[in-house]
């Protein structure tokens, strides 16, 4: 199966433009159609439907993609085992991440990114709910739970920490918990799945934030709403200490029961499928994050005491 085909079809696919992927392949508007044809005709189905108004992935296009990346990901990674490429990294990596955390520790570090490796263009996909990255044929995915999933493998970004933080003037106005027991009765902000949550006190007590008794007048899926919520005083919100960080130590955002832990263990782990090659993009770009975020950001982040 020629790979320059199987290429120009992913980037047809990913684009739903195919003069535009054979632009970038450095073809004609007809050879690229003529290359697609043939590659149709050798595997017996219709990849793409394609009118005068618009292109569109087939149902069997669709199931045919993420098995054309994997053979390109083999390609490519075989070529750099024996260092078939004088160049960098390149092609397109699919990353998805929560946008929240992207917003604000991926973003400003990307020029950085793109000018050790300018001939690489990320396609990043940003969403604070709940993705599949095996469905969704990413390369690599940034995911804060525990890894499970037999499917995945990964690599450890950062220890996820999370505290109950509120506004001065949320506090100022009902009051400040002491205890556990000084919670119910406060309001909180919280995601639709909240689960109950064990606090660990500096003696070795333990509490639990049940949402059964959690009086929670605002439901987000959004961590970035979350945050400006907590910052308007609507009320008490469990977040990632990543996401308030600068508002705690600006004074913005106070710790509530800054003695108490959440025990859930959660970390930040850079995930791709276990199928996949490790692909050049992907090793440099994981390898990018864990060195400006996990080394630097992350570390400060358990320094947060306020």
């Amino acid at each position: 199966m020629d790979t320059d085909s199987l290429r120009l079809f992913v980037m047809a696919a990913e684009r739903l433009n195919i003069s535009a992927a054979g632009r970038e392949l450095g073809l004609a508007p007809a050879v690229s159609s003529a290359r697609l044809a043939k590659l149709e005709t050798e595997l017996g189905v219709e990849l793409l439907h394609r009118t005068t108004r618009k292109v569109s992935l087939s149902l069997e296009g669709a199931e045919f993609l993420p098995y054309a990346r994997e053979i390109l990901a083999q390609a490519d990674a075989a070529r750099a085992a024996l260092g078939g490429t004088e160049t960098g990294p390149t092609g397109t990596l699919r990353f998805a991440a929560p946008s929240s955390f992207a917003q604000l520790h991926i973003m400003p570090i990307l020029p950085e990114f793109h000018d050790r490796y300018p001939d690489l263009t990320l396609d990043l996909r940003l969403s604070d709910k709940p993705f599949d990255a095996i469905e969704g044929s990413f390369d690599l995915a940034l995911r804060s739970a525990p890894l499970t999933d037999s499917s995945l493998k990964g690599r450890k970004l950062a220890d996820d920490i999370r505290v109950l933080c509120a506004a001065p003037d949320y506090l100022h106005r009902h009051g400040t918990p002491a205890t556990p027991e000084d919670l119910p009765g406060h309001r909180f902000i919280s995601w639709a799945n909240l689960e109950p949550r064990a606090l660990i006190g500096p003696d070795g007590d333990t509490a639990v934030l049940d949402p059964a008794w959690m009086t929670c007048r605002t439901i987000v899926d959004d961590g970035t709403a979350q945050r400006a919520a907590t910052l308007a005083g609507a009320g008490l919100s469990i977040n990632s200490l990543w996401s308030v960080a600068h508002e705690l130590r600006a004074g913005r955002l106070v710790r509530v029961l800054p003695d108490w832990r959440l025990n859930d263990g959660s970390v930040l782990w850079l995930i791709y499928p276990r199928s996949n090659v490790l692909t050049p993009k992907t090793r440099v770009f994981m390898d990018f994050l864990i060195e400006r975020i996990g080394s630097s950001v992350g570390a400060g982040w358990g320094n947060q005491n306020a």
